[in-house]
């Protein structure tokens, strides 16, 4: 492989394996020369991350960023990969073929410097959440009673007040994502799961269960400045962008995991308004109720 992969070290990461000798921060490059790209291969978290990193003004200096979305199997020019001095990936497995991470290390040049970094998911405010196509934010037990073919009435009644402890195990989809998370933690240099873990129930971390908000992203940012031996960001991170929705989290399942947010009476941005949860449960029926797909767009004008 021609690329060479920082490793995790208490002491940090100097670049002198990929300069050809010491080079403290990645400065491996005369003065006035242009900076090189330092893509970043990721999903949504991938521009928040990039704007978190560029507020080190040693990585400002030194790298120009460019990200590459993974999950719309965005392709990476040679030309860019040529001009690339870092190269910032989430590991995707064999099966994305081209896109692969061991298939893109591959084609990186002489030098360049790559680092697997985090790719964050966590579903503990939303254990009912699925991943399953065809409606944004699908919630398990609303398509289970939308099945049915129960009125809406009934359904926001079952939803809203059947004990969802007596349904569900709870505890086991909490150790099921941290299980996953812990898998996920296992490419990168780069921890952050202890983080999520000591501070989710005091406050929200992630926006949904895959959009990070801008303290965790920018924990993230920090470790990858440290793995790069480079110096830490000037101020503060900014807003990731994903700001306008947070999934509104289940009263029941706020009060059975402890968290401080997510009473009955909390209300959530969703698209330019303001809902509670139930708001939101009746909104998710209603859509699906009128055959609408595109749970997103129904948010944004009902």
């Amino acid at each position: 492989m021609s690329a060479r992969r920082l490793k995790a070290s208490p002491k940090g990461h100097g670049f002198q394996d990929f300069c050809g000798g010491p080079a403290r921060h990645g400065l491996c490059k005369l003065s006035g020369v242009e900076r090189r790209f330092a893509i970043l291969h990721a999903n949504c978290q991938g521009e928040p991350l990039a704007a978190a990193l560029s507020l080190s003004p040693e990585f400002r200096r030194a790298y120009r960023p460019r990200v590459y979305l993974n999950y719309a199997r965005q392709e990476i020019p040679q030309a860019d990969l040529d001009r690339c001095g870092l190269f910032l990936y989430q590991h995707l497995g064999p099966e994305w073929g081209e896109l692969a991470s061991e298939a893109l290390l591959r084609r990186l040049p002489p030098g360049c410097a790559a680092l697997c970094i985090p790719n964050m998911f966590f579903r503990a405010p939303w254990p009912l959440w699925s991943g399953a196509p065809g409606f944004d934010y699908r919630d398990i037990y609303l398509d289970r009673l939308l099945d049915m073919g129960l009125p809406a009435q009934d359904i926001l009644h079952v939803y809203l007040r059947t004990p969802l402890a007596a349904k569900f195990d709870l505890a086991a989809k909490l150790e099921e994502t941290i299980a996953i998370e812990r898998a996920r933690q296992r490419h990168t240099p780069v921890p952050y799961l202890d983080h999520v873990l000591e501070h989710f129930r005091q406050r929200p971390l992630f926006l949904t269960v895959n959009h990070p908000g801008a303290e965790l992203i920018g924990h993230a940012a920090a470790g990858i400045l440290r793995a790069l031996d480079l110096a830490p960001a000037s101020g503060p991170t900014p807003p990731t962008g994903y700001e306008d929705f947070f999934l509104p989290v289940h009263p029941q399942v706020a009060a059975f995991y402890g968290l401080a947010y997510g009473g009955p009476d909390a209300r959530y941005p969703v698209y330019g308004a303001t809902r509670t949860f139930a708001q939101y449960a009746a909104a998710y029926v209603g859509c699906r109720l009128a055959g609408i797909d595109d749970f997103i767009g129904y948010l944004q004008v009902a």
